[in-house]
């Protein structure tokens, strides 16, 4: 290394007094003319990697964990997902995780910009795989807090992949808008969110649980283990009326898993019923008896 060497800070949490970096030895593509600043660069560890206003969104190395995890957990608990909405992934990776399951007959993703879109094939080609030409996809650019307003189709599992509540993203960590989504749910179906660290992200899991909790008969949460995201294992939460979704046996899972043929590197139906046991400091972030 030399003194030319180039970190990409990690600031998302230094309010906090928490800062990491990631050495970029090769940067792809620079951008701060907009209203972000976006770097795509090269990483030794993590390989691709892409960093929005100081936080990390993806890296080629660890994506598939959150990907598997957002994906296979819903679907695999319902058993009988014909109808999937994803509101947001632009990269393609839970579009991708989605098109593996054969039965799912209808894919509808909803991305606010055709230029996320565009720029993730152009520059993270690796994480959509040839997902966005599957014929079953239907792209819908559009607000996702307006789509889901609007009649139209009901969904078994809807997948919410949003950034964190800052600027644009904020929009769909409001009790309006699950209550919407909610409205576009087939009966037995799940909505699953994106929610943070709790450990150091504890009010956006708190807040969306608080929300499920007013709407939903079951309002829980499950974690997974990305290295990137740093502070503990990350949150995604669960709203669905029916309770039985999280009380699917493992060998029910197991059975579900093997039709579907999948192909996962982190995903099983063990680490999916372990997912929802919870450490104590996350299970008090969620709605009490």
């Amino acid at each position: 290394m030399t003194d030319e060497t180039r970190w990409i800070a990690e600031t998302l949490y230094e309010k906090e007094g928490l800062r990491t970096a990631y050495r970029a030895d090769k940067v792809l593509y620079e951008d701060s003319s907009g209203e972000w600043h976006i770097v795509i660069f090269e990483n030794p560890l993590f390989g691709r990697m892409m960093s929005l206003d100081g936080a990390t969104q993806v890296t080629v190395k660890d994506e598939f964990i959150y990907h598997e995890m957002m994906t296979h957990v819903p679907i695999l608990s319902h058993g009988r997902v014909k109808k999937v909405l994803i509101i947001g992934g632009g990269d393609g990776g839970i579009l991708r995780e989605t098109a593996r399951h054969g039965a799912v007959e209808k894919i509808t993703m909803v991305e606010i910009d055709p230029a996320v879109t565009d720029f993730s094939k152009t520059h993270l080609p690796m994480i959509s795989a040839g997902a966005f030409d599957d014929p079953r996809l239907d792209l819908v650019f559009a607000d996702g807090a307006k789509f889901v307003e609007q009649a139209g189709d009901s969904y078994d599992v809807i997948i919410v992949d949003s950034t964190d509540p800052i600027g644009p993203g904020a929009v769909l960590f409001e009790e309006s808008f699950y209550k919407a989504a909610k409205s576009r749910l087939a009966e037995g179906g799940v909505i699953v969110t994106q929610n943070g660290v709790p450990f150091l992200q504890p009010a956006e899991l708190q807040g969306t649980m608080a929300k499920f909790g007013r709407l939903f008969a079951c309002a829980h949460c499950y974690l997974a283990t990305i290295p990137t995201y740093v502070g503990g294992p990350l949150a995604m939460g669960w709203g669905t009326d029916d309770e039985y979704l999280t009380a699917v046996t493992a060998d029910t899972l197991r059975h579900r898993f093997a039709d579907a043929k999948l192909s996962t590197r982190y995903y099983t139906p063990e680490v999916h019923k372990a997912a929802f046991a919870l450490p104590r400091y996350v299970q008090d972030l969620l709605p009490q008896p």
